[in-house]
């Protein structure tokens, strides 16, 4: 739901000139700036794997729920996954920005009782310690699906009613997928001060006053 929600944003922002979009399936989507590369294992994209090559950013949206995951393959799913990954395209491309699509409530001294948390903590203190131009931590909370998206999760349709009613009461808790889509791009176009991205921060960069 997140990749395709970023991509659809990617294909009309005139500041993107090309798009590399990696996953398991077809998109079903065709436009000129948007090339396919299928993988039935994210693990194993090689390092050496030169169709990587020649990008200026890297938004990485894959995830899964932790709901009924032991912590061993919620680890190998969220933490080894994510870091192979971002090991391979930086090996092509070391002036790369990684994006990395994490969540809130994400803990970074990696010591929560919620594994997840624990998980996508030491994920993102992994990246940050990778020799990327710039990594960023976005953490969305409750996302607005975009206009025209095919990939929805099944509850989605039980809670987007929602969205209006949270947008008042917890501001600070919603946001649309077209928020967090422009949000990496600007960080990419023009840069932040943090690297974690609270909902609050992900609108400031979206409407670019930064």
């Amino acid at each position: 739901m997140v990749g395709e929600g970023v991509l659809l944003e990617c294909l009309a922002n005139p500041l993107v000139e090309k798009v590399l979009s990696i996953s398991r399936k077809p998109s079903r989507y065709h436009h000129a700036k948007l090339e396919e590369y299928l993988v039935s294992d994210f693990l194993m994209i090689a390092t050496e794997d030169e169709r990587l090559k020649g990008y200026d950013a890297c938004f990485f949206c894959a995830g899964i729920s932790s709901i009924g995951m032991k912590e061993a393959a919620y680890t190998q799913v969220t933490f080894t996954l994510t870091t192979h990954v971002a090991q391979a395209v930086i090996h092509q491309n070391p002036a790369l920005v990684f994006i990395y699509v994490s969540g809130a409530g994400t803990d970074s001294t990696e010591q929560s009782r919620l594994m997840w948390a624990r998980v996508k903590g030491r994920t993102e203190n992994t990246l940050a310690a990778m020799p990327f131009k710039k990594v960023y931590h976005f953490r969305p909370a409750f996302m607005k699906a975009s206009a025209g998206q095919r990939h929805l999760l099944p509850a989605y349709k039980y809670f987007a009613w929602l969205f209006p009613l949270l947008k008042v009461i917890m501001p600070h808790s919603v946001s649309t997928l077209q928020q967090v889509a422009l949000a990496m791009i600007h960080a990419v176009h023009r840069g932040y001060p943090k690297t974690v991205l609270e909902v609050k921060d992900i609108k400031v960069l979206a409407e670019g006053a930064v």
